[in-house]
């Protein structure tokens, strides 16, 4: 069965979309498959996504997400399965790190947007715990024939200090979307949507910013934009400093993730160059003189 024809059959099976004969457009997606069908979005999950994501928890984050008025309206979350169908927003384009600097105020509507989120009081079922996860995706990995960057443990050592700063000043934990690929926004030129919530938990809401700045290769003035958004004002130091270090801390994360993509034939991306090239990145920002003093005034708070 081709792609296509897959969709068409997940699409027919659901309630309410049996007798669906329109055409059918494929869109976006590094692990999942989706599809536009009129006006709305099936997504049908991705080959092995099931070893790290717990589609039950994802099914309770996308609607929450929804009712605080941030993400598309959930119409069917299979929370076995992992199928979903949500609306499609008209006028709405898929962002990019080059559409992130070239669509005038993106950043900071990306920044009002995880504002709304985090202050909607949404409570999500799964609590994102950064060295667990590394911990957890440590285990599949020894399940399989793939390598680690070489130092990589090293590197998840020295970070017992980003852990000890974050451990003295914890954040209050708020409903986070965790996984802010540029992808998963969707840009009306006034307002940011945003879509995909496999990894969402309560989190730091700090990672969002952070990660976001990441996926989107962010400038210091687009950094700023988003910033001032969210705070409405420039944020304390030590609010600044968790944003850099989860700068750090995503690549790090991440990188087992590519490696979990490789090792599963994820034919999406280079997930080797992926995984090398983030955890590259993270280990440059490590080693710079300025990181030590954002860790100092995180553990300050």
């Amino acid at each position: 069965m081709d792609d296509e024809a897959q969709a068409r059959a997940a699409l027919q099976a659901i309630e309410g979309y049996s007798k669906w004969h329109g055409s059918l457009q494929r869109m976006g997606g590094l692990t999942n498959k989706v599809w536009r069908a009129g006006d709305v979005v099936l997504r049908i999950p991705g080959a092995g996504t099931e070893e790290y994501i717990n589609r039950a928890n994802e099914a309770v984050a996308a609607r929450e997400a929804a009712r605080a008025g941030v993400s598309p309206q959930v119409l069917h979350g299979d929370p076995v399965t992992g199928g979903m169908v949500t609306r499609f927003i008209d006028g709405a384009v898929t962002m990019t790190p080059q559409l992130f600097a070239s669509r005038a105020g993106a950043p900071g509507r990306a920044g009002a947007a995880f504002r709304k989120l985090h202050d909607s009081g949404a409570v999500f079922p799964f609590t994102f715990e950064l060295f667990s996860m590394i911990d957890e995706y440590l285990k599949v990995l020894s399940t399989k024939d793939v390598a680690l960057p070489e130092g990589y443990h090293d590197v998840v050592r020295e970070a017992g200090a980003v852990r000890a700063a974050l451990s003295a000043n914890p954040a209050l934990l708020v409903a986070c979307h965790c996984d802010p690929l540029c992808e998963n926004f969707l840009d009306t030129g006034e307002r940011m949507w945003i879509v995909d919530w496999e990894y969402s938990g309560m989190n730091d809401p700090m990672w969002d910013l952070g990660d976001l700045s990441v996926e989107g290769k962010f400038d210091a003035d687009q950094d700023e934009a988003m910033i001032r958004a969210y705070f409405g004002g420039a944020p304390r130091p030590a609010e600044r400093g968790r944003i850099v270090i989860y700068k750090a801390m995503c690549d790090l994360l991440w990188t087992l993730w590519g490696l979990i993509q490789l090792a599963n034939g994820n034919p999406a991306d280079d997930f080797r160059a992926y995984a090398d090239g983030r955890f590259a990145r993270c280990r440059a920002l490590m080693e710079t003189d300025a990181f030590a003093g954002h860790v100092a005034a995180v553990a300050k708070g």
